[in-house]
């Protein structure tokens, strides 16, 4: 089985290694030229554009960074649909709108080729442990068959129905990784107005009822250690744009996740957006204060 892979950043070369590990043949493409250069110097075979990656393999995973660029994998002139794609399954595991994957599933049928979104949980370090969580959406008959790929990625593959609910199940997950952080900036911010060191507050907050692993696993970069990145402040704040425009069509409010939404935005607009997801709390601190010095 040839499996192809397109979209080579972090997650996606991860994928692309811990594939190859585990015996697969891998080929990948991205519209990153240094990208395929550093993955090809390192032993993955490099297809010319996504369409051809779409020719040769078996099984093609996508990992995009927006609704706007998975769409035109699949549909662009050089795009996957532009191939002989008959008898082929895609697995689309970018974070997008449920919409997209309604849009997309019957023009790729048309094809006479399959789909399923298979968004996840969890960064590099679970692609490298093979300890992922998978969210499918989609025929069953088509995750049976993404089975033996995405067994060698995921500890859990949870199939949550149609095609566009892995997506659902994805964003939703994330609101409330982001209304976490806001929280907590918020706190951290509040106590070191009141004379508390950030120090002081986490050695009690990783006590508290709410503390969590992704805390935890974070407390060094929160009190300003470097950051090992796994996402991002930029692909944050694009989900939950992504989650809100989603809201905004079927009617569901998201008061506290504008809000969030507005940190975010603040932090990319002062080009922080490259930063880690736990140094927002840190530039709330610094860039988002009322300050009453005089």
């Amino acid at each position: 089985m040839i499996v192809g892979i397109v979209g080579l950043g972090r997650m996606g070369a991860a994928m692309s290694q811990r594939l190859r590990q585990q015996g697969f043949d891998v080929i990948g493409w991205d519209h990153n030229a240094d990208a395929n250069r550093t993955l090809a110097a390192g032993g993955l075979r490099i297809a010319g554009t996504a369409r051809e990656v779409a020719a040769t393999a078996d099984i093609v995973i996508s990992s995009i960074t927006e609704d706007h660029g998975a769409r035109e994998i699949f549909t662009g002139p050089d795009g996957f649909l532009k191939a002989d794609v008959a008898g082929k399954l895609f697995i689309e595991m970018s974070t997008l709108q449920p919409m997209t994957g309604r849009e997309l599933m019957p023009q790729v049928e048309a094809g006479g080729a399959h789909l399923i979104d298979a968004p996840v949980l969890g960064t590099i370090p679970q692609v490298r442990a093979g300890t992922l969580l998978a969210m499918v959406g989609g025929r069953t008959e088509n995750l049976e068959r993404a089975r033996p790929v995405l067994e060698r990625m995921t500890r859990r593959i949870v199939h949550m129905g149609p095609n566009g609910s892995g997506y659902a199940m994805k964003l939703a997950a994330n609101l409330g990784l982001g209304a976490y952080i806001q929280a907590l900036a918020e706190s951290l911010a509040l106590g070191v107005k009141q004379g508390l060191t950030v120090d002081q507050m986490l050695d009690v907050i990783q006590e508290a009822p709410y503390a969590c692993g992704w805390l935890k696993s974070k407390i060094d970069v929160l009190k300003g250690a470097q950051a090992d990145m796994t996402l991002d402040i930029r692909t944050l704040r694009k989900d939950i744009m992504s989650a809100v425009a989603t809201g905004a069509l079927t009617g569901v409010p998201m008061p506290l996740s504008a809000g969030t939404l507005a940190s975010l935005t603040a932090a990319v607009a002062t080009d922080r957006g490259g930063g880690d997801l736990a140094e927002l709390p840190k530039f709330f601190r610094e860039a988002m204060l009322q300050s009453f010095d005089r």
